[in-house]
């Protein structure tokens, strides 16, 4: 993936993006990490916020997953002029960017508040996103090019086991500041002006969570632009941001983003509907709150997968490894949407260990081979992460008409043909004969 790495003290460049020297790669691990604990934590507050937003404006499924929608549609829209910032900037000027952006999301929560309409929030959570999906953007390909290429499926893997201990962490929190305060008020008895000022009163306690992260990315923000001159990073040559979606015809690539769209969106969708599905009287039947803690289970399960996965993936196919836990997870679905009581709801909640390396190891299989196009290779593979916006819409769709464990089938189709990607990809892949002409040149 990252073919082109010179030792640590020299300069290196991804797919054409800016050459980076690395005077001290396990710091700058270190600060990578922390970026994927921030947008992995922040992502995952999702989970807790759909319950909140549908009990205040009264919504169904389908229209309560807009939230996602809106959320991961930012991918769709940024990740490739993302990509493009990088190569004219640099990393860490983009990172800092991005985190700047991230703040603005959170501090458009308050506004949204005010106005009591879900669309406002929507808004909010599109640009909030929009910075995630810029920090991703960095992320990704950064950390595959901190050490050796023949790792990169285990050094991703144990950088998103940080984005797991964020996806543990927030839920748990989020669901005590944003659940916790639920009142005991039905909306639906509500209208008019007392219903908008319900709303209002009740999403304070969303603002006052998104407006204390506002505060925590301003000082990492201006901490990494502290930092930015850690890297010496050469601005490289533009090119047409349409040029970089011919990666698409290289077959294994184009599968491998498929499959982050399919991952993506089967991962959000399950997550989503955690709570209300604990919550029904035929599975565990628990209050908001403690569903909502629940969710940490599911994301907790990620994390220990990944920690696991870091070391497995030096030892097996990083292809059969993606196989196995695809039909895992398939199997877990299959006896959670036949079962009920503890064994249901704890079948649902064992899916996010079986999701651990799905994401790190489908990214670095698709990107294999691209060399000095791995960053045009993550932009795109970036722009696949608006699965997050498809999947979990038409799961809410399937579960109002069916109910919610009959809808977990969507899921299950998304990991079967991640399983098969994960056959198809089992060898490794050959470097691009475009890369091996543009190697002479670019030194």
């Amino acid at each position: 993936m990252a073919s082109l790495l010179r030792p640590a003290t020299q300069s290196s460049a991804i797919d054409g993006g800016p050459a980076v020297a690395f005077p001290d790669a396990p710091d700058l691990r270190m600060f990578v990490y922390g970026l994927f604990f921030i947008f992995g934590g922040i992502t995952s507050l999702n989970d807790v916020l759909i319950p909140k937003l549908k009990e205040l404006f009264t919504l169904s499924y389908a229209e309560v997953m807009l939230v996602q929608s809106a959320f991961f549609a930012a991918y769709f829209t940024v990740s490739i002029p993302a990509a493009a910032i990088v190569k004219r900037i640099g990393y860490m000027r983009t990172a800092a960017l991005g985190l700047l952006t991230m703040m603005v999301g959170c501090l458009l929560f308050l506004p949204a508040s005010s106005s009591g309409a879900f669309p406002a929030f929507l808004l909010a959570l599109f640009v909030l996103a929009s910075g995630i999906t810029i920090v991703q953007v960095v992320a990704n390909p950064l950390i595959s090019m901190l050490g050796d290429p023949r790792t990169a499926h285990s050094r991703l893997t144990f950088a998103q086991a940080f984005n797991s201990l964020g996806t543990t962490i927030f839920p748990y929190v989020g669901s005590a500041l944003i659940l916790g305060s639920l009142a005991t008020l039905n909306p639906k008895t509500l209208t008019g002006a007392a219903l908008n000022a319900y709303r209002v009163r009740e999403s304070h306690t969303v603002v006052q969570a998104y407006l204390g992260l506002a505060l925590a990315l301003t000082l990492v923000a201006a901490v990494v632009w502290m930092r930015r001159k850690r890297l010496t990073e050469t601005p490289a040559e533009t090119t047409h941001f349409l040029e970089s979606f011919d990666l698409l015809r290289r077959p294994r690539f184009a599968f491998g983003a498929l499959c982050i769209f399919l991952y993506v969106g089967a991962e959000v969708a399950v997550g989503s509907l955690i709570v209300n599905y604990l919550m029904q009287s035929n599975v565990l039947g628990l209050g908001q709150e403690a569903a909502g803690k629940h969710v940490t289970l599911y994301w907790g399960g990620a994390m220990l997968g990944r920690f696991i996965g870091a070391y497995l993936l030096k030892i097996f196919s990083p292809g059969k490894v993606l196989a196995s836990v695809a039909l895992g997870a398939i199997t877990l679905l299959l006896i959670s949407g036949a079962s009920g009581g503890i064994v249901a709801g704890y079948s649902l909640l064992a899916v996010g260990l079986c999701n651990s390396i799905m994401f790190p190891t489908i990214f670095s299989l698709a990107c294999e081979g691209l060399g000095r196009r791995a960053a045009d290779g993550s932009g795109i593979i970036c722009v696949a992460i608006v699965g997050g916006a498809v999947v979990p819409l038409l799961t809410g769709h399937v579960a109002d008409l069916v109910g919610l464990q009959l809808a977990l089938a969507v899921p299950a189709i998304c990991y079967l043909i991640i399983a098969g990607f994960g056959v198809y990809a089992r060898r490794p892949a050959r470097l691009m004969p475009s890369v091996v002409t543009e190697l002479p040149s670019a030194g």
